[in-house]
C-alpha cells in the first residue's frame, strides 16, 4: 500500500520522500497514495491537524494519529514519520512522572525490533534489557554518521558499562534532563564517570532544561541552566507551551539567550578554565 504521510509542520524529523505532505492539498493532489495518515506530534498542532485529515479526506481514506493524540507508538518503520536516520528502539517507559505523558500512551518500556539509524530517540533506552542496549550500540557502531542520543538518556540508569559503550562509539551528542530537583543527584554522578572518556569543551554531553512553566522564575530558571553548565552538560532551555501552543514572550527571549551558541560556548569555556581541562 502507497501511504501518504501529512504533517501540520515541517521539522528536522520530518520525511522528505514524494509521498510527504506538509499542510494541505495542492496541486501535486495525493498522487498516487491509497490511505492518508496525519501524523501529530505536538498537543498544539492537533486543531490544525484535525482540519488536515478533513481536507485529505476528500481524496484519500485517511486517518489521525501520532504521539499528540495519544495512539500508542507500535514497531518503528525507518523513513515513514520520521525521516532516514532517525530510529526508535523501544517504547514506554517504567517511570510515571507527573508531568510526561509518555507512560500513560505506551505504558512500561517494551522492546522493538532494531532498525538501522544513528539518532535514538527512544524514550527511555537505558530502561532496556543489557541485551538489548549492547545491540543498539553496536547497530550504531556501523552507521556512516556518528550517533545521536536527542531522545535522551536518564541519568539515574546510568552505569559503568554504559559508559563504556558510550566511550567506544564517541557519540556526536547525548542529551540527558533536568526536569526536577530529584535529578540533580544523579546529573553529577552521571558528569563524574562521563568526564574520564568526554570533557566540557567537546560538548558531547547535553542537557535539556524546561522553563517557563507555571511558578517558574527566571532566577531560578538561570540557576538550573547554571548548574548543568557547572557540570560539564551543554544545556539546550526548552520552552514551555500550554496545549494551545501558547507561550511568555519574555520567556522566549529568556530561551533564546539559552540556545545561543555563541553564549553557552562562552559559559563552557570559562567551566573549562575553572577545571583546568585542556
Amino acid at each position: 500500500m502507497r501511504l501518504l504521510r501529512v504533517f501540520p509542520r515541517r521539522t528536522k524529523a520530518t520525511p522528505t520522500d514524494p509521498l510527504v505532505r506538509v499542510g494541505y492539498p495542492d496541486l501535486f493532489g495525493p498522487g498516487d497514495a491509497d490511505e492518508c495518515h496525519v501524523s501529530c506530534a505536538f498537543t498544539w498542532d492537533i486543531p490544525e491537524a484535525e482540519r488536515l485529515a478533513e481536507a485529505w479526506s476528500r481524496y484519500l481514506p485517511t486517518k489521525l494519529g501520532g504521539p499528540a493524540v495519544g495512539t500508542r507508538g507500535e514497531d518503528f518503520e525507518p523513513g515513514r514519520y520520521l525521516r532516514e536516520g532517525y530510529t526508535i528502539t523501544s517504547r514506554g517507559c517504567p517511570n510515571t512522572c507527573w508531568f510526561c505523558n509518555v507512560w500513560r500512551r505506551d505504558g512500561d518500556v517494551r522492546e522493538l525490533p532494531i532498525r538501522d539509524g544513528y539518532n535514538v530517540l527512544d524514550d527511555n533506552l537505558l530502561a532496556c534489557s543489557e541485551q538489548h542496549i549492547a545491540d543498539v550500540f553496536a547497530m550504531l557502531k556501523r552507521q556512516p554518521r556518528r550517533a545521536e542520543f536527542t531522545g535522551g538518556l536518564e541519568a539515574a540508569r546510568l552505569k559503568p558499562w554504559h559508559v563504556d559503550l558510550l566511550a567506544d562509539l564517541r557519540p556526536k551528542q547525548m542529551f540527558f534532563a533536568l526536569d526536577t530537583d530529584d535529578d540533580r543527584d544523579p546529573l553529577v554522578e552521571a558528569a563524574r564517570m562521563l568526564m574520564d572518556a568526554f570533557t566540557a569543551s567537546s560538548h558531547v554531553l547535553r542537557c535539556y532544561v524546561l522553563v517557563g512553566y507555571p511558578g517558574d522564575t527566571m532566577p531560578a530558571a538561570d540557576e538550573r541552566l547554571e548548574f548543568c553548565v557547572e557540570h560539564g552538560y551543554m544545556p539546550m532551555a526548552m520552552l514551555y507551551r500550554d496545549e494551545t501552543g501558547g507561550y511568555d514572550r519574555e520567556w522566549r527571549q529568556f530561551q533564546r539567550t539559552w540556545a545561543n551558541q555563541v553564549i553557552l560556548g562562552a559559559k563552557l569555556r570559562e567551566y573549562v578554565v575553572l577545571r583546568g581541562e585542556r
